[in-house]
């Protein structure tokens, strides 16, 4: 984080509105490199660096991206786009990593992609010129450049010039994967569920973005902090029912049980279905969580992982029969009835079915969200709209949906209400163009067809049903989901890349 601020001080250098006569790119402008990764083998690839993807440049220290080409690739080479957004950020455009899916993607060929974007605290200061051009700004004040929308409209302004210079550039701009983890994933989330769509189109002119598409071809997100105008109602539905939440206070207990009751309408108002046709409720949807962490725990009890009976598991000694339907493609091919899909080669990851030997068959969801709760304390009450005046302090989603000034606002009519303020229509917009969810219904929209989703089973930054939910009206809109809830990992990402890798290897066939 302090490294990520330290770019508040870079920005001196910024170009107020830089224009250029046209986006630009020099096929012979590379500069041969070379990584070498955790394995000691070593990738050789050429870059393009600071490669400006709008025309009108607001902030010249993120608005670009860097693309490394590896030795061997042509135009057909799918391109791996990574975006490293954390806590919506600021995110300077990097060089590829050894030990994360930028290292593996150029190891396994494809071309990488890292984009700069702004993010809640990208800022400079106005010099003179700046404020006598722009009403109402002083001289010697901080300008923020990056409030929301504009990290989804920087990455859907790259994705636009790599297709803008698709021609003279290796790499296929039809077969754009994206990655990102945490606010990361849930740009990777904006980019695969938001193609195309109307709604930016504006924004993305005005910024001088390419005149193209945006949309992908698939999107892996890890942990995303999705859908946050209801990110605290499903929290404290899930958490709720913790001993840490009944004993609070009463002012934030009374929170609890105000939000949680709101959550029901929401998830009944998404219409999801699991994959034999049942409408998920209120009344059923913890055993449909339950289901799925089951069958996380299970895989990783077959391939060795010790899951204690502590945690609230219930094991039988027989074989079959404990698994609900899980969303689609989540669960490994080696546990789809021990055959692989036609065409796929076996994950590298070493699971195998186990024909006898101890089952999980039930789980007692209260001592395991305690569990949950024993490794990483919760969030406040409110967990994302916390900006309540004396009682809790703004988070960084409240930044977030502030403006150029620097303020924080809130962005649910729950915390705003406890305000006594109203959201205006224009916070309503940007709390809209944020949220992937909105966006998989409508018919304007391209969405990527294939979908690569993480979340830890004691991942705590956000509750289970955002994930979940997100994963479930992505398998209803009929795209290839492969959703686990991964067994023991917290809030993280890049992780298990041999099974990440074969499973883009599958979809790139």
């Amino acid at each position: 984080m302090k490294k990520l601020f330290a770019f508040i001080v870079c920005v001196s250098l910024f170009i107020g509105a830089l224009a250029q006569s046209a986006l630009q790119f020099d096929s012979n402008a590379g500069m041969k490199s070379s990584i070498v990764l955790y394995d000691g083998s070593s990738v050789g690839y050429t870059a393009y660096e600071r490669l400006f993807y709008v025309t009108n440049v607001e902030d010249s220290v993120y608005q670009f991206l860097n693309v490394f080409v590896p030795d061997g690739a042509t135009q057909n080479t799918p391109i791996f786009l990574r975006t490293y957004v954390g806590g919506y950020m600021a995110s300077p455009a990097a060089q590829p990593q050894a030990g994360d899916a930028t290292g593996r993607a150029l190891k396994e060929g494809y071309v990488v992609v890292i984009p700069g974007t702004r993010g809640r605290n990208s800022a400079f200061v106005a010099d003179k010129a700046y404020s006598k051009a722009h009403k109402g700004v002083k001289e010697g004040q901080t300008i923020y450049t990056g409030r929301a929308p504009k990290a989804i409209l920087d990455l859907k302004a790259a994705i636009r010039y790599l297709r803008h210079f698709d021609k003279d550039m290796l790499g296929n701009a039809e077969c754009i994967i994206t990655d990102g983890t945490s606010a990361g994933g849930a740009m990777s989330a904006l980019m695969g569920a938001t193609g195309n769509n109307p709604e930016y189109a504006e924004l993305l002119k005005n910024m001088g973005a390419a005149d193209e598409r945006d949309d992908v071809f698939a999107s892996i997100c890890y942990c995303p902090i999705i859908d946050l105008e209801h990110a605290d109602m499903a929290y404290e539905w899930l958490f709720q029912q913790t001993d840490s939440r009944q004993n609070l206070d009463d002012l934030h207990k009374s929170y609890t049980e105000e939000l949680a009751a709101l959550f029901p309408a929401y998830l009944e108002s998404l219409r999801l279905k699991k994959s034999d046709g049942t409408l998920l409720t209120a009344d059923n949807y913890l055993d449909y969580i339950k289901s799925e962490i089951i069958r996380s725990a299970q895989i990783a009890k077959n391939a060795g992982a010790d899951i204690p009976d502590s945690l609230g598991f219930s094991f039988n000694n027989s074989a079959g029969g404990m698994f609900a339907a899980p969303i689609n493609g989540g669960m490994p091919p080696q546990m789809q009835g021990g055959q692989l899909p036609q065409g796929m080669r076996p994950m590298r990851s070493g699971l195998r079915v186990r024909q006898v030997g101890e089952y999980i068959i039930d789980l007692d969801m209260k001592q395991y969200l305690n569990y949950v709760v024993s490794t990483q304390p919760l969030k406040g009450v409110p967990a994302f709209d916390s900006q309540i005046e004396i009682i809790n302090r703004a988070s960084g989603e409240n930044d977030l949906f502030g403006d150029w000034t620097g303020n924080s606002v809130n962005f649910t009519d729950f915390t705003a209400r406890k305000n006594n303020v109203t959201l205006s229509d224009a916070n309503r917009q940007n709390v809209r163009l944020m949220n992937p969810m909105i966006f998989i219904d409508d018919s304007n929209t391209t969405i990527a067809p294939h979908w690569y989703i993480r979340h830890g089973a004691r991942d705590r930054d956000t509750a289970f049903p955002v994930p979940v939910n997100f994963a479930t009206k992505l398998q209803n809109a009929g795209k290839e989901v492969n959703f686990l809830l991964a067994w023991n990992r917290p809030h993280s990402g890049d992780y298990a890349l041999d099974e990440l890798f074969d499973w883009i290897a599958f979809i790139c066939k």
